[in-house]
């Protein structure tokens, strides 16, 4: 027999794993089996190959050759191998880009083929219209959230927005997130970088994602600087 949870109602307000019910001690059938569905689902968000739906750029990769080494060696996923390193100094104009973005498997390959296009379709325009230089669209695989120090460093542009499927939940394996770091170099520690996360139907819209970015590329630029002195509300409401 199930015995309902009293915070049943709260369901419809939220995909958090709450008021499941119980069976005498243990959990009821199906909340056990939607768990391990969600399990498997996760999981599979993490080693599935990125096709990289609805994109074309640059294709670069980090020197973790396989998905294996990506897991095993995250300092492998921060740095570029060499021929895609030598591949983006060649691409160096004299004039410059101001910004670079930058397409990264991370965590949920799931999340970048599912929400990386449309995403980009909002912010791309917002970021035009503010007046940035954009650099070729460039896409990483077995990418960590640093390898976008390296990339916009070869690339000499002055903020690097890096697009990275975030680590997969429960409830959300397809959710991506946005990195932003001014004077993008080597060695940049995490508080130097700001992140909008949880993008995707079911999260962040991608059009108040969009509009939170171009808010803090702007506020960097102002500053000439990211990270935790740029608070986003500031930068939202202005013009």
């Amino acid at each position: 027999m199930v015995t309902d949870d009293p915070w049943t109602n709260l369901r419809q307000w939220t995909e958090a794993r709450i008021a499941l019910g119980r069976a005498g001690t243990a959990l009821p059938t199906h909340p056990m089996l939607e768990f391990q569905m969600a399990h498997a689902r996760a999981k599979d968000a993490v080693v599935r190959p990125c096709q990289f739906t609805g994109l074309e750029g640059v294709r670069v990769r980090s020197r973790a050759y396989t998905r294996a080494d990506y897991l095993r060696r995250p300092d492998w996923g921060r740095l570029l191998d060499p021929e895609s390193a030598a591949l983006l100094e060649g691409m160096v104009t004299t004039w410059g880009w101001d910004l670079g973005v930058i397409v990264g498997d991370g965590l949920s390959s799931l999340a970048v083929d599912r929400q990386a296009a449309p995403f980009l379709a909002e912010l791309g325009p917002l970021l035009r219209d503010a007046g940035f230089r954009l650099a070729p669209l460039v896409l990483a695989s077995q990418a960590r959230v640093a390898l976008s120090d390296e990339i916009g460093y070869r690339l000499k542009v002055d903020v690097a927005v890096m697009l990275i499927g975030e680590r997969p939940g429960l409830t959300s394996p397809d959710s991506l997130g946005v990195y932003l770091t001014w004077a993008p170099r080597p060695g940049r520690q995490n508080a130097e970088r700001n992140c909008v996360s949880n993008i995707r139907p079911g999260g962040l819209p991608f059009a108040d994602a969009a509009q939170t970015v171009v808010a803090l590329v702007k506020g960097a630029r102002f500053l000439g600087e990211s990270g935790i002195r740029i608070k986003e509300d500031t930068w939202l409401a202005a013009p």
